[in-house]
């Protein structure tokens, strides 16, 4: 029986992009600074110069899905993560966001086969929101951590196969 688990010292060669929404960068950019600094640490150059590691800023997290579908195809990243925070109103635009967003993502990784790690916190309140993103832990470290893993671990599936 085989057992394949991705790694998180493996981040040599591998080839991350971010794709970060705007809307709420009160959170998303302490997101960001999590994520980048886990990858930091585990070995990924983070630097301006780095050819290991692209940003793409967009508009909200609706527009998540377009840009990681964009970045997926083009062939050159072998894990995605989204960042994004989506904060209940008094409307259900709430709801149409998260649906859409969430199910954009899962069909970015589905239809090409690159994994994007879904970031997108859904709050009902900013200070929810900014708890999850530094105040009490950072989620961007985790989503880092996952981005990680799913690279080393689709790495060796495909060794495998």
């Amino acid at each position: 029986m085989a057992t394949f688990e991705g790694r998180f010292t493996d981040a040599q060669g591998l080839r991350i992009a971010v794709v970060v929404a705007r809307f709420n960068d009160l959170v998303t950019g302490k997101l960001l600074s999590g994520c980048l600094d886990c990858l930091h640490r585990h070995g990924v150059d983070v630097t301006p110069e780095s050819s290991q590691l692209d940003v793409a800023w967009v508009p909200g997290s609706f527009e998540l899905p377009v840009a990681a579908q964009n970045l997926a195809r083009s062939g050159r990243y072998q894990v995605l993560i989204t960042l994004g925070a989506v904060i209940r109103g008094d409307t259900p635009h709430f709801d149409v966001v998260v649906a859409e967003a969430s199910k954009g993502i899962a069909a970015v990784a589905r239809d090409t086969g690159v994994p994007v790690i879904f970031g997108v916190l859904t709050t009902d309140t900013m200070q929810q929101a900014l708890e999850r993103a530094g105040i009490k832990s950072n989620l961007g470290w985790s989503y880092g951590l996952q981005a990680l893993e799913m690279g080393s671990l689709m790495h060796a599936l495909e060794s495998e196969a």
